[in-house]
């Protein structure tokens, strides 16, 4: 089935959604993924970014209307999600790309993750 480079592992031609997931549940491949390009592709494909935006916003009008407490709550969630979401990158890329032919075409074609035989 492989030829020439892809016979030693360092080269993978392109795996099919299905395989690569049956396949990753069992560790026959060995899955990297690039965490400089996987938190904005993470943080684009959740619009976390605008969830933060909106919960920091909502918080400060409510600090300015009298409900510090709320506020600083809301406020806190919006950077503690935004956080949370950038450390966690890595992991919820692999998730999606597992759950998604397209998100998996898409982080393999872009560098964001790479598949090799194990």
């Amino acid at each position: 089935m492989c030829e020439g480079p892809a016979a030693d592992g360092d080269f993978v031609p392109y795996i099919a959604h299905g395989e690569f997931r049956d396949g990753a549940a069992h560790g026959r491949f060995r899955i990297v993924v690039n965490p400089a390009l996987a938190r904005p592709y993470v943080l684009r494909r959740t619009r976390v970014d605008l969830l933060a935006v909106l919960l920091v916003v909502a918080g400060a009008a409510l600090a300015l209307a009298g409900q510090g407490v709320a506020g600083l709550v809301l406020v806190g969630l919006g950077i503690a999600a935004n956080r949370l979401v950038r450390r966690q990158a890595g992991s919820i890329v692999l998730q999606l790309a597992l759950r998604q032919p397209e998100v998996y075409a898409e982080v393999t074609s872009s560098g964001v993750m790479e598949v090799r035989r194990a």
